[in-house]
């Protein structure tokens, strides 16, 4: 199955949740369509369908972000690229603290992750799913990447104050936008996914 990204956090966290799935990603030689969609959904069909065009494969692609509250929804499916085309993870992560201590007190905020699949006989699905949380003024912890370290989960509990980045892989999994929505792929293929229900 081709995971249609080169992002390899994405296909070591994709491998450790799709178990007993092979997962490729994107080989070199195909470029990487522009994500011109105004939604997450939108952003995950247009790289499946690409990749899914180039190879005649089974493909999966995912698109995800942040959104913010107090910034009416942003960065949303400009999470990647927030702070500027070939931003790093560091550089996002300030401009969205920045941005959102000057927008005044509300920190909640959500993780949101679509999973497009195209199957054999170009059948398209996409299963989203949400994280809710709570952004604290400045990051901590070092598992994880994007916003992870400055992203504190509801789902953990009130009385556990860890951020996504200081979560074990297992912890976050159960969790997050990303499991989730991988969890609802796993059941319309009839798979076991990790962790969770």
């Amino acid at each position: 199955m081709i995971l249609a990204t080169r992002n390899q956090h994405k296909v070591r966290e994709m491998a450790e949740l799709l178990r007993g799935v092979e997962l490729r990603p994107l080989p070199d030689e195909i470029a990487s369509p522009p994500e011109t969609g105004e939604s997450f959904e939108a952003n995950a069909l247009i790289k499946a369908r690409s990749a899914h065009a180039a190879t005649g494969e089974v493909t999966i692609a995912d698109d995800s972000g942040i959104e913010a509250a107090a910034l009416g929804g942003a960065p949303g499916i400009y999470s990647a690229r927030y702070a500027g085309e070939g931003a790093s993870d560091e550089a996002n992560l300030e401009k969205l603290l920045q941005e959102v201590d000057a927008a005044g007190v509300d920190r909640r905020a959500a993780y949101v992750c679509a999973i497009a699949l195209i199957d054999e006989a170009g059948h398209e699905y996409v299963f989203e799913a949400r994280c809710e949380g709570t952004l604290l003024p400045e990051g901590r912890g070092s598992g994880g990447f994007g916003y992870d370290p400055a992203f504190v989960p509801d789902e953990t509990g009130h009385n556990d104050p860890r951020t996504m980045a200081e979560l074990s892989p297992d912890e976050k999994n159960a969790i997050s936008h990303r499991g989730k929505a991988v969890r609802m792929l796993a059941r319309h293929l009839g798979l076991e996914a990790e962790a969770g229900p």
